[in-house]
């Protein structure tokens, strides 16, 4: 017996164009879910150090309250709240600068996804790499 040949002509050649077109949208697909994902772990980190800067710069402004009050009794108690102050207003300022460090070096949304959908349409046109 002969050993199936395979399959040409015009038809055969859609089929695998098509497989082939299939197979290139559902990696590009899956591109784009991993992009997504680090797009949302990004924004809640952003989230999670903004809300850090918030809860400590509530409580800076409230022991910056305390402090005023604590200024009208004795000697020491104004020093001790002055340099707790200063500490949740420290972290706060971290927390803050930390927000716009990452905002600042966060990559542009969906790039490795664009930049592969932009080399395909040049593949196709001929113009490969």
């Amino acid at each position: 017996m002969n050993a199936p040949s395979p399959e040409t002509g015009l038809f055969a050649s859609l089929r695998r164009t098509f497989a082939t077109l299939i197979e290139l949208g559902r990696t590009r697909l899956e591109l784009v879910s991993v992009e997504i994902e680090e797009q949302i772990e990004f924004a809640a980190g952003v989230l999670l150090w903004s809300i850090a800067a918030v809860f400590f710069g509530s409580l800076a402004v409230l022991l910056l309250a305390l402090t005023v009050v604590i200024a009208f009794w004795d000697t020491h108690r104004l020093l001790v709240a002055g340099l707790v102050t200063g500490a949740f207003a420290a972290i706060a300022l971290t927390a803050v600068l930390l927000v716009r460090a990452r905002i600042a070096r966060r990559p542009r949304f969906l790039a490795a996804t664009l930049g592969e959908l932009k080399r395909d349409a040049s593949s196709l046109e001929g113009h490969g790499e």
